[in-house]
């Protein structure tokens, strides 16, 4: 591979949010007296946007409905960010900078809303780490639509083939291999080895230094 650039997703891939993003959906649950999901119906659909993702766990409530539940949510995310912090990955910094001495650009790719992606970032002091930044209010299309990928691969002046995306959940592969990028999904996030390579991944990673053997 020529690469020019590597994709990330953010959650369960860049930084391990799953505690906090599953504690918060549950604590939201009680407070509208929402059915109380499990742990991994919390996480599965994580890499999809709050208001898709409480969707596809409530179809029973109305779009008004759902702009409630993301908005408890996203309050009580907020509150518990701060005894709950989320960490980068082991690994990061180590990648970041042998890609960085590669003049291979980092991007991120996520649907996590900005407001959100941009202050974790900025409090890791990463933001200028970052050639693209694209959040969920980025495109019109999110994951597993191609769009993000397309529109990183514009600015940075890339074609497909010189891109990997990495990330933790189908979507993110899905959206890279229809994007014409190569994608490889990270073991430790929030899904498995099978339905990473199920989805099409080119690689399956179990720590983030490994994507330098990738390289």
């Amino acid at each position: 591979m020529d690469l020019k650039a590597v994709i990330f997703d953010f959650d369960g891939t860049l930084a391990d949010t799953r505690k906090l993003i599953v504690a918060a959906k549950q604590e939201m649950m009680k407070q509208l007296g929402l059915k109380v999901l499990d742990e991994a119906t919390c996480v599965a659909t994580i890499g999809l946007t709050a208001y898709d993702a409480f969707s596809k766990d409530y179809p029973e409530l109305s779009p008004e409905e759902i702009e409630v539940v993301v908005k408890t949510y996203r309050a009580k995310f907020d509150e518990l960010k701060t005894t709950m912090p989320p960490e980068l990955f082991p690994g990061v910094d180590t990648v970041f900078a042998e890609l960085k001495k590669r003049g291979i650009a980092r991007t991120i790719a996520t649907s996590r809303n900005k407001k959100s992606l941009y202050e974790f970032v900025g409090n890791w002091g990463m933001t200028d780490d970052f050639a693209v930044i694209l959040c969920a209010e980025d495109t019109e299309k999110v994951k597993p639509n191609p769009d993000p990928v397309l529109k990183t691969l514009e600015a940075l002046s890339i074609s497909g083939d010189q891109a990997l995306v990495v990330g933790d959940m189908p979507v993110d592969i899905l959206m890279g291999k229809r994007a014409g990028a190569f994608a490889c999904g990270v073991s430790y996030g929030n899904s498995n080895r099978e339905e990473l390579l199920s989805a099409g991944a080119d690689f399956v990673i179990d720590s983030m230094e490994e994507l330098l053997d990738i390289l």
